[in-house]
């Protein structure tokens, strides 16, 4: 089947991110001792699973996060720290704006409320997507089959007219499940290689 969309995951693959820096920068504004803090935000951690898959409101979010951890910051500070975290990779974005010419375009990301309007939105390749995905609003995480299902049904492709690119090989492999051209990534490098051995087009850039 001739390859006619290209969906891209979010983290990892079209922009870094260090959670660390949230992480570091809620500790100067905690009052608990350092022992006591690193427990309290791998609580955090599993908070922001639900988060991500629209359980939890971000003021619920930030409630919890903040009682957990005893932060004095604000809601805004809160959502400034937590969302500039991301540092975008130059070779994938020139990738999206080539790949823009000859395919339909997917973003699918296991993400939340703020990660999505203040880090993932704002990028300037965002207006490229044709369809978007988002696991908060689906209420399903990869690599549940049903947010897969979200964006073939935007895109109206079969999976098999689709390659999926994601940094989580789990996530690559679930999609492969239902049909999708999967393609782990590790480096642009090998993405490259690996779009044209699944019969994309890959325009110089």
């Amino acid at each position: 089947m001739t390859i006619r969309a290209v969906i891209f995951d979010f983290g990892r693959v079209i922009c870094d991110f260090d959670i660390g820096i949230f992480i570091a920068r809620a500790a100067r504004s905690s009052t608990l001792p350092a022992a006591a803090l690193k427990e309290t935000m791998a609580q955090s951690m599993r908070m922001a699973e639900r988060y991500e898959t629209g359980l939890m409101t971000s003021r619920e979010f930030y409630t919890s996060v903040s009682r957990v951890a005893s932060l004095t910051m604000s809601e805004a500070e809160f959502a400034r720290a937590y969302t500039d975290i991301f540092v975008p990779i130059p070779a994938t974005f020139a990738l999206v704006k080539g790949l823009k010419r000859l395919y339909r375009l997917g973003l699918l990301s296991n993400t939340n409320e703020w990660h999505f309007e203040f880090g993932i939105k704002p990028v300037e390749i965002f207006p490229l997507f044709d369809a978007v995905t988002l696991s908060y609003e689906v209420h399903a995480m990869k690599p549940d089959r049903r947010i897969y299902a979200d964006m073939l049904t935007k895109l109206g492709l079969p999976a098999g007219a689709c390659v999926y690119i994601d940094d989580i090989e789990e996530n690559v492999d679930a999609g492969r499940a239902i049909g999708l051209h999967g393609i782990h990534y590790t480096t642009h490098e090998r993405l490259i290689e690996d779009l044209a051995k699944a019969g994309v087009e890959v325009p110089p850039h």
